[in-house]
């Protein structure tokens, strides 16, 4: 590798112009001259050469005298000796000094040339290895760098395959790409009809958010007009801060920008961190197209629930109907055991008004009683069990629990009635409900077949209920001993004596249940 520069430092004219006709110049070296060791040092100084032909005999300051001065001003350029003096004891003070190689005047053309190429055959081996231990430090810090690219964008991944929210996705991106481009700031915008609106932001010292607000960026707007990332600022002598900006592509369409802000290392980004951002963009892409789809998915189910609650409340309770959409495992047959209050309302008059008009009418009549009495017991949290004819049966503390639900029932009973008598004497029909309600234990839940299933309530408690209805004159509320004792003094009533119950053995104590003490409602 010819090139370098050798100065020559001797106080002999014709000895440089020697060295510098036949040995450098034909060897393609540069020469560069000295005639003692002060203009050698300035020489160095300014010139920085690779190799220096010192003589040892100089004015001023001699050889000696200016490997000294290099060694004080720690110049390690290595040396070849020139001198008429050849002693071992001068050869051993000058390898002292730093000296590489020795040769005695006079010499000849192949001496020096074996000498200089003897000396430069080193320097360059260790310059090759130093020049070759950098390309190995920098090839480890550009994999160590790569390897981190990877580390974060692989983490990223993750959190996209793991359908994470994009309230908490966004921000990871926003971050990654802060981390990626060691930017200050990160911007994740959706673009919104012609507004603009940052999505997550990781903005100067403080941690990547989520947030929904509208932002005035004419860098991400023109970068969503073009289609094209953008690489600005930051050169020498430019006010505005460097900015990195790509497009946030979803099935071909625009539909936002990724962009980072102010490297902390000063400059300009790169167009690799800018595809960095790109890469970032495409797992932006995935997750924003995952939340659409979960959204859509979850409005399709409410949809559906929808559908089907407003279809099967018409048949089923619409506490029942809550209850199987949210536990579906629940709809199977069997009950359980548990106390409830069961009510049972009919329509006292129905046949006789019925008997001379026609269906239509009959049918718009039912409809307003029937749906009076369903508000009023679902109003006090009662589940609708059946329609009967011209009546409906009613449980309360069924599916769900109601710590007073026997005083519910009886105050849903009271304004019914009351509702009841407003709706005849605007109608001008003149009907009534008799009412029968009692509290005790019940198998509660789907009975019937595979095919069709009610939920309903079977036991005892039913049964007297229902007798109680039947043996309730018009506008009369019936209720037996038992009811009364779980709401004591809270009620108003009106005993009536023991009752022969139809297909019970034993007798009932009934009373007429005629209101609700104040403070009690």
């Amino acid at each position: 590798m010819a090139g370098e520069k050798i100065l020559v430092v001797d106080d002999g004219q014709e000895n440089r112009d020697f060295i510098a006709e036949y040995v450098l110049q034909p060897n393609g070296y540069q020469p560069l001259m000295a005639r003692d060791g002060v203009e050698g040092l300035a020489m160095i100084s300014k010139y920085n050469p690779d190799l220096i032909l010192l003589d040892y005999q100089m004015p001023r300051m001699n050889g000696i005298e200016m490997l000294q001065h290099m060694q004080q001003r720690g110049f390690a350029i290595p040396v070849i000796l020139m001198t008429f003096y050849g002693s071992e004891e001068v050869a051993v003070d000058v390898y002292r000094l730093g000296v590489q190689d020795y040769i005695p005047k006079p010499f000849t053309v192949e001496e020096m040339v074996m000498s200089i190429e003897r000396t430069l055959s080193n320097i360059r081996l260790q310059r090759e290895k130093e020049a070759l231990t950098e390309r190995l430090i920098s090839s480890n810090r550009e994999l160590q760098t790569r390897l981190q690219e990877l580390n974060v964008l692989y983490s990223v991944g993750k959190s996209v395959s793991a359908l994470v929210e994009m309230d908490q996705l966004l921000p990871r991106i926003v971050d990654a790409a802060s981390r990626l481009t060691n930017a200050d700031e990160a911007y994740l915008y959706i673009a919104n009809g012609r507004k603009l609106i940052c999505q997550a932001q990781k903005t100067r010292g403080q941690k990547p958010e989520s947030v929904s607000q509208e932002a005035n960026d004419l860098a991400a707007l023109r970068v969503i007009e073009t289609g094209q990332p953008m690489l600005a600022g930051g050169e020498n002598g430019s006010k505005s801060p460097a900015l990195a900006y790509v497009p946030l592509v979803l099935r071909e369409q625009i539909i936002g920008v990724l962009g980072v802000r102010s490297p902390l290392a000063g400059g300009v980004f790169s167009k690799h961190q800018a595809a960095l951002l790109s890469t970032l963009t495409d797992y932006a892409a995935i997750s924003i197209q995952n939340a659409r789809a979960m959204e859509a998915l979850r409005q399709q189910k409410e949809n559906e629930k929808g559908r089907i609650r407003s279809l099967f409340q018409r048949f089923v309770p619409p506490q029942v109907v809550d209850q199987i959409l949210d536990n579906p495992e629940l709809l199977q047959l069997g009950g359980h055991r548990r106390e409830i209050t069961v009510l049972f309302t009919d329509i006292r008059g129905y046949t006789a008004f019925a008997e001379n008009l026609p269906p239509e009418r009959v049918v718009e009549m039912l409809n307003d009683y029937l749906s009076l009495a369903a508000n009023t017991i679902m109003s006090y949290g009662g589940t609708l069990d059946k329609y009967m004819g011209d009546g409906l049966m009613a449980i309360f503390n069924a599916p769900e629990d109601q710590p007073q639900h026997t005083l519910s029932a009886l105050q849903a009973a009271l304004t019914l009635q009351q509702a009841t008598r407003e709706l005849a004497a605007q109608r001008g029909d003149g009907l009534s409900f008799s009412i029968g309600i009692h509290t005790g234990e019940a198998v509660v839940g789907y009975i019937g077949t595979d095919c069709a299933m009610n939920y309903t309530a079977v036991g005892d408690v039913v049964n007297l209920a229902k007798r109680l209805q039947e043996a309730a004159r018009p506008g009369q509320i019936l209720i037996e001993s038992g009811t009364l004792e779980r709401v004591g003094s809270a009620v108003e009533t009106t005993p009536l004596g023991e009752f022969k119950i139809k297909g019970r053995q034993a007798t009932a104590t009934v009373f007429e249940l005629t209101g609700i003490r104040a403070g009690k409602r």
